[in-house]
C-alpha cells in the first residue's frame, strides 16, 4: 500500500505494531476502538524479506488490522541512525507487500520500558511483543490527546500485566 507521512493518518480500527529486530519481530495489536495496546506474538525472521512480508501480511489479515505502525529507533536524538534507517527501508518495502498503510513511530527505550513493566507486573509476554505494545500504547495515547484526553493509567500497563504471549 503506502507509507504515510504521519502516523496520525492511520485509519481508525485495529493497528498492528512491529518492533523490528534482526532475529525477531515483536508484534502488538490495538483494540478496534484504539484504546488498548496488547502484546500479540513474536515472529521469527525468515531467510528472506519476502518470506517475512508474507508472514506479516497473513498476520495483518488475520487480525483485521487497518494499518501497521513500525517502530523507529531514534535513540532519543531525534535523528535516524543506522538502525532507524534500516527500519525505514524495511517498513517501506513492507508497505509494498501489505494491503494496509504503514507508518512509523519512535520506539526509543520501549524495550527497557517493556522489561520493567513485565518485571513489575509479573507478565508473561515476550519482551519483544511487550515493547511493541509500549510504543503502540504511546501512539494511541498521543492520537487520543489530539482529539480527546483520557485515562490516568496507561492502557499498555494493564494489558502487559494480563498478557500470556
Amino acid at each position: 500500500m503506502a507509507v504515510l507521512s504521519t502516523p496520525f493518518d492511520l485509519p481508525a480500527g485495529r493497528i498492528l505494531a512491529l518492533d523490528l529486530g534482526r532475529a525477531r519481530i515483536g508484534v502488538a495489536v490495538s483494540d478496534e476502538s484504539g484504546v488498548l495496546a496488547t502484546p500479540l506474538t513474536v515472529v521469527s525472521r525468515h531467510p528472506t524479506r519476502r518470506q517475512d512480508f508474507e508472514a506479516l501480511a497473513r498476520l495483518t489479515a488475520s487480525e483485521r488490522a487497518a494499518g501497521i505502525l513500525v517502530g523507529l529507533p531514534l535513540g532519543g536524538q531525534g535523528e535516524p541512525g543506522v538502525q532507524a534507517r534500516w527500519a525505514q527501508r524495511y517498513g517501506g518495502r513492507l508497505a509494498g507487500a501489505v494491503q494496509v498503510p504503514v507508518a512509523f513511530w519512535d520506539e526509543s527505550y520501549s524495550t527497557v520500558d517493556a522489561a520493567r513493566l513485565l518485571a513489575e507486573g509479573g507478565g508473561r509476554a515476550s519482551v519483544d511483543a511487550a515493547a511493541a505494545a509500549v510504543f503502540l500504547g504511546e501512539f494511541l495515547e498521543a492520537r487520543r490527546a489530539r482529539g480527546t484526553s483520557g485515562q490516568t493509567r496507561s492502557s499498555v500497563e494493564v494489558e502487559c500485566e494480563r498478557s500470556d504471549v
